[in-house]
């Protein structure tokens, strides 16, 4: 068997790719197709482990379930993790293989491509259907030489490419045209069609803008697209979380979660922002903590003292130290545990900046790097409540000391996480834990707030998912979008 595929690329990052393939592969799947996602390379802290081993970017993971299928390394084969603003980490085919500065990924990133394919190759002889999900823009032509992400990739593999315009952020016109006057004819000829996304309002009054975009470049418009509340329900973009933070409701226990530089994997907070009992909101740089808050949450990052010296910076230690004093609750979960504890040593930069730092010493553990990463999904059982858990695992570090012995997860037979003598102070390596119902429900009750039993993470996430493809469904004419999806190798007749 052979798929057919089709690559959504956007006029710039987050104009809406990520969720629009999840939308896609929901609708594939609604209409019998098996359907797989890939984005040849990805540049994100937020990432999901794989149940055979391995990581890939959290948005391939979500449009696997979309697409009613597990997580593989294959849907993302290569993911680009930042661990300072000039370097990355990079993992491939689900495996971190070394760390790189920016410029000298950008002029050898081509010989990762021959990666890339395989991975194509594999999910073409096993799906009907791939949706192919882009990095950032074609039109960033200075990245052009080597590219694997766009164009690069597209040529490469025979991809046709619908290519999406944002509206909400203004000047989609200028952005589709320009698109097609700045990038090289050929590749130009890959796009076949185009999509305008987040519309709000009547989308009737940009007909007109419609019949320009189609005469300036010569694609057709399938579908006009509304902004879509479901896309709130959904796992975020780096960017968008970082950009526009969201406030707290007001209510319920008060939860704050600093902002750091380089977090990582804070999807963990979304079963948290969706509990109509519990007022969560973002803590932006150059902002304290705020002293009415009941909880402070300290999430992953990829670079753990990088991220500690941040903290500090922010004057966030001072913050977290009066909220202990005066009796307030704390969880780090993965970087952010490494950080409660009395020292950090990685001596070899193994997870960023090398050397030692002093924790925040909530904790009575320590943590050493070391270069085994630790990516694999788990499961057990809440060491206080018993409830059941389940979720994934992803970092370098190894934390001991007198408080694992009060653990705060038995996972696959062996004790996990630390907590104070008083248990108001909490770490754990387990990501995902509070998509888990009940332990979520029990951890809400005792931190004091109240927990909406009849709330359901997973179900909210499906609903979400099926009515962001019932809202894509209505708007793009998805016939005319699939039948655009050729066999790998194709080529329009003008090249």
């Amino acid at each position: 068997m052979t798929a057919r595929a089709l690559m959504l690329q956007g006029t710039g990052s987050d104009v809406g790719k990520s969720v629009l393939t999840a939308a896609l592969c929901r609708i594939a799947r609604r209409r019998g197709l098996s359907v797989a996602p890939f984005k040849p390379q990805n540049m994100s802290n937020n990432a999901a482990a794989c149940p055979g081993g391995g990581e890939i970017g959290r948005a391939q993971a979500l449009q696997a379930l979309a697409a009613g299928i597990a997580p593989h390394t294959d849907f993302n084969p290569v993911l680009l993790k930042p661990e300072t603003d000039r370097r990355s980490q990079i993992v491939v085919h689900g495996r971190a293989v070394q760390t790189m500065d920016a410029a000298y990924y950008m002029s050898h990133r081509g010989e990762l491509l021959g990666a890339v394919m395989e991975s194509f190759d594999r999910l073409t002889s096993q799906y009907d259907l791939v949706l192919v999900e882009g990095a950032g823009s074609p039109a960033e032509i200075n990245l052009r030489d080597h590219d694997i992400a766009n164009m690069g990739f597209a040529r490469r593999a025979g991809v046709p490419v619908c290519l999406i315009g944002d509206i909400e952020r203004g000047g989609v016109i200028a952005s589709l045209v320009g698109t097609k006057t700045v990038i090289d004819p050929a590749d130009a000829e890959m796009i076949r069609c185009f999509l305008v996304n987040k519309f709000r309002g009547d989308p009737r009054l940009f007909d007109d803008g419609v019949v320009s975009i189609e005469q300036m470049t010569g694609w057709p418009c399938f579908g006009v697209i509304p902004w879509l509340p479901a896309i709130t329900q959904l796992p975020a973009e780096d960017a968008v979380i970082l950009d526009e933070p969201m406030a707290g409701s007001g209510k319920g226990l008060r939860i704050a979660a600093p902002m750091l530089s380089r977090m990582a994997n804070f999807d963990d907070a979304d079963p948290l922002r969706i509990e109509p009992n519990i007022d969560f909101h973002w803590v932006t740089p150059g902002r304290p903590i705020p002293r009415d808050t009941d909880v402070i949450v300290l999430f992953g990052t990829k670079s753990t003292i990088g991220d500690l010296a941040f903290l500090r910076a922010q004057g966030w230690d001072h913050d977290i130290h009066a909220h202990v004093r005066n009796g307030g609750r704390l969880i780090g979960i993965c970087g952010g545990y490494q950080m409660l504890g009395k020292r950090i040593i990685d001596p070899a930069g193994v997870d960023g900046v090398a050397g030692e730092a002093e924790g925040l010493g909530l904790l009575d553990v320590e943590t050493r790097m070391i270069a085994h990463k630790q990516v694999n999904e788990v499961q057990g059982r809440c060491a206080l409540s018993d409830a059941a858990v389940a979720g994934y695992e992803i970092h370098a570090g190894i934390t001991h000391g007198p408080d694992t012995e009060r653990p705060m997860f038995t996972l696959q037979g062996k004790a996990e996480g630390a907590r104070s003598a008083d248990g108001r102070i909490e770490g754990t390596y387990l990501h995902g834990a509070f998509a888990q119902d009940g332990f979520r429900r029990s951890w809400i009750t005792r931190s004091g707030g109240q927990a909406a039993f009849a709330l359901s993470y997973g179900a909210e996430v499906i609903r979400a998912l099926d009515a962001l493809a019932d809202g894509v469904e209505a708007a793009v004419d998805i016939d005319r979008l699939f039948a655009e999806a050729r066999a790998p190798g194709w080529r329009p007749a003008s090249v």
